[in-house]
């Protein structure tokens, strides 16, 4: 199985693949990270984000795309930003019809490290030698998108954090506007 992991933010989002093999081995695919300046403005910069990730789920073919679940931090205009990147990846997969799943900070460091409140080094530490880099992943939202990719792949089966379905199946919402479209195109034929 490969997997897109997506670390949110407006400033840097990082993007990792990995792909999972046999006896929870892991391989790295990619990594790296989409970058908007902030002197635009913030629909430019969703924007840019919005293309990087689309870039990625085209060039990679990730059966799953692992997002980070986004909590409330002290400054409200960094979460705002980065929950909009969230949602941003989460509509991307859903175009291109990939089951997603939201972990939080805890369980991704649990299931990287073993230690829910693990410090950002060594997440990356154990990061590298998972995936048998010779430095570290950086910047940090690096690691950390290819941790999250990591995580989703050694979740357990019943502890899903979003409803999973298989690759390219339609949600009720996706089938919908499938039909929509269809009978729209329909009718502009005429």
């Amino acid at each position: 199985m490969r997997v897109l992991g997506v670390d949110p933010g407006l400033t840097r989002c990082g993007l990792g693949v990995v792909d999972g093999l046999s006896g929870r081995r892991v391989t790295l695919v990619a990594v790296g990270v989409a970058r908007s300046n902030p002197d635009l403005d913030a629909d430019q910069r969703l924007l840019l984000i919005a293309t990087a990730i689309d870039h990625w789920i085209e060039e990679h073919a990730p059966d799953a795309v692992a997002v980070e679940r986004v909590f409330a931090q002290h400054n409200v205009s960094t979460v705002m930003g980065t929950a909009q990147v969230a949602g941003i990846a989460m509509l991307a997969a859903a175009r291109h019809r990939i089951p997603v799943a939201l972990h939080t900070p805890s369980e991704v460091k649990a299931a990287v490290t073993g230690n829910g409140r693990a410090e950002k080094l060594q997440v990356q530490s154990m990061v590298a030698r998972l995936l048998s880099l010779d430095e570290l992943p950086k910047p940090a939202d690096a690691a950390d998108a290819l941790a999250l990719a990591i995580c989703h792949l050694w979740r357990p089966a019943g502890a899903l954090s979003a409803p999973q379905r298989s690759p390219g199946s339609l949600t009720s919402a996706q089938r919908a506007w499938a039909s929509a479209e269809q009978a729209a195109r329909r009718a502009s034929r005429g």
